[in-house]
């Protein structure tokens, strides 16, 4: 069973950037954003790779996830008919322990910018970075399921400036 264990937190300030590869274009296609059972959503990585993913969350650290390669075509095809999307760029980043990502969120959850560690097990040691302001682990509103379905923009004012200056 593949088991994904991750930390997220908001980020504040450009001090990542030093850490940051060249990012990647991920659009994320919503099929199913069930929160009980098992999320299902399509990635188009650079508009050259793409893959399905089922996901169950089983602890707020914790999710079974399962992702498998999909032709490209199939994925554009399937794109075009999603009404729950988020696009976003991911930078992966020369920073440890743990496999530390950046997303810089785009369009209705612009200017949103979480990042993500993922570890072997939930009692690994991480060092959170004075970039990240604020942990975010386990906030169902905060998912990218649940930023596809309910983005920022639509957000109240006073809510949406409470996050995004937690990010400041």
């Amino acid at each position: 069973m593949a088991i994904e264990i991750e930390r997220r937190f908001i980020v504040k300030g450009d001090e990542w950037k030093s850490f940051a590869r060249k990012p990647k274009n991920f659009k994320q296609g919503y099929l199913s954003t069930n929160f009980e059972e098992w999320i299902t959503r399509i990635r188009i990585i650079d508009d050259k790779d793409s893959e399905i993913t089922l996901k169950a969350r089983e602890s707020q650290m914790r999710n079974n996830e399962f992702s498998y390669p999909i032709p490209i075509k199939d994925a554009f095809s399937m794109w075009k008919s999603i009404s729950k999307k988020i696009i976003k760029n991911r930078y992966l980043l020369d920073y440890g322990p743990g496999e530390w990502v950046v997303d810089c969120f785009q369009n209705n959850n612009y200017p949103l910018i979480l990042a993500e560690v993922e570890m072997h097990s939930e009692e690994d040691f991480i060092k959170v970075p004075n970039w990240c302001c604020k942990e975010i682990t386990g906030i169902r509103n905060l998912s990218n399921a649940s930023l596809a379905s309910f983005p920022i923009s639509l957000w109240e004012v006073n809510e949406r400036q409470n996050l995004i200056s937690s990010g400041t």
